[in-house]
């Protein structure tokens, strides 16, 4: 695989040396189509504002995009945070090239067409409306694979817009149609590339879920409005026979950093198990390094272990520094891993967890050193009300560990 990626990048540029580009993006939208499994297309729109800068959508997401270089008769597209990237060649006023996460080996072709901005095209008007709660099983009787989530949608003729959560996080910001009884929603953030696709009756729905062209699985749904996920507090808890977490990770100066270092000792310390490959823990990051910044000069600190699936610790410090300088993330982020971002390995780091579940996982320690909570996962900003919850629920209890 990696021979495919250097041909293909080979192709792209017609020599190492750099060139003065003989085309670049114009202003406006294109449609973008990832070919993933089955023959299906995973589409999302992107506009350009100017050669340098653009926006990718999806729903209510908008990320701009101002990492775009030129050679010979290609264009890199890279957005914020995370490793993916956008390689392609101009054809006429279009783009035909491959989405690329080098670290896993990953390629999906696509075409993007110019001056187009339906998302999906709509063949057949629908009855059906999905708007509500759908109750939801993923890979629903295999083995170790099978999972719950909540459907939460909103239909405005055929447009739809919404997010799966599940015990570990939501799929954030999903956009799509009805197209007659077939339900599609898609997103692209440069990290995942996901696509839904479900036949629809009036109260269940049975479909697929694609992510990239390298996965695929089913998913089952039925309307129940009172429908729930377990708690996200009880999922990971610390083993009987251990008293504390303990850990000792470099930072990007190579200094080792444990929870017994004087800037933790007397304060409340949320340790943030993340990667910055993860879009729900970027969401999280977004959101701890706001809460940091309003309440530093408090018995408070903040530290975050980065398990990355980066191959040398010099590209995973890279994607570090590459994150806290887009989030001006001002706490210590740490390198606990590299080479694979699987979970188990990550539990043998932190071996007094019954195991880690999710990334993102937050683990509240009192100014005594006693672990008061762990929250699996993350409900972010697509989530809607979900995220007011979370924070309002966060916000009550951080202000209580700090008054004690």
């Amino acid at each position: 695989m990696k021979k495919i990626v250097a041909l293909l990048l080979v192709s792209l540029v017609f020599s190492c040396e750099e060139k003065q580009a003989s085309k670049t993006l114009k202003n406006g939208t294109y449609r973008v189509v990832l070919e993933v499994q089955d023959n299906e297309e995973l589409p999302f729109v992107f506009e350009v504002e100017s050669t340098s800068e653009l926006k990718i959508f999806n729903a209510e997401e908008e990320i701009v995009v101002n990492e775009v270089e030129y050679r010979n008769d290609s264009v890199f597209i890279k957005a914020p945070v995370f490793e993916g990237y956008i390689a392609a060649k101009f054809d006429g006023e279009n783009l035909k090239g491959s989405f690329i996460k080098e670290s896993l080996d990953r390629i999906v072709p696509f075409f993007a067409e110019y001056q187009n901005n339906e998302r999906f095209e709509v063949n057949t008007i629908s009855e059906q409306n999905v708007s509500g709660v759908w109750e939801t099983v993923f890979s629903e009787g295999i083995e170790d694979d099978e999972y719950i989530a909540k459907g939460i949608f909103k239909q405005e003729g055929e447009k739809v817009i919404g997010t799966f959560r599940t015990t570990t996080g939501d799929y954030r910001y999903l956009e799509g149609v009805m197209d007659g009884e077939t339900l599609k929603l898609s997103t692209f953030d440069g990290a995942h590339a996901f696509l839904f696709t479900a036949e629809v009756s009036d109260s269940t729905m049975e479909g697929t879920f694609y992510s990239g062209n390298h996965w695929k699985e089913s998913f089952t749904a039925k309307r129940n409005e009172t429908y729930e996920l377990p708690s996200s507090d009880s999922l990971t808890f610390i083993k009987d026979d251990y008293d504390k977490l303990e850990f000792s990770f470099p930072n990007e100066k190579g200094e080792m950093v444990s929870l017994n270092d004087d800037r933790f000792k007397d304060k409340v310390v949320i340790v943030q198990i993340m990667g910055t490959w993860c879009p729900n823990c970027l969401d999280e990051s977004k959101y701890y390094t706001k809460f940091y910044e309003t309440n530093r000069d408090k018995d408070l600190e903040i530290v975050a272990l980065a398990f990355e699936y980066a191959k040398t610790p010099e590209k995973a410090f890279k994607s570090i520094e590459r994150l806290k300088k887009q989030l001006n993330i001002e706490y210590p982020v740490l390198l606990a891993q590299y080479g694979t971002s699987d979970k188990a390995k990550a539990q043998e780091k932190l071996p007094m967890l019954n195991h880690v579940l999710s990334y993102p996982t937050s683990i509240f320690i009192d100014k005594k050193g006693e672990v008061r909570r762990i929250h699996t996962g993350f409900n972010g900003p697509a989530t809607g009300e979900k995220y007011t919850e979370f924070k309002n629920e966060f916000e009550r209890f951080v202000d209580e560990l700090m008054e004690e």
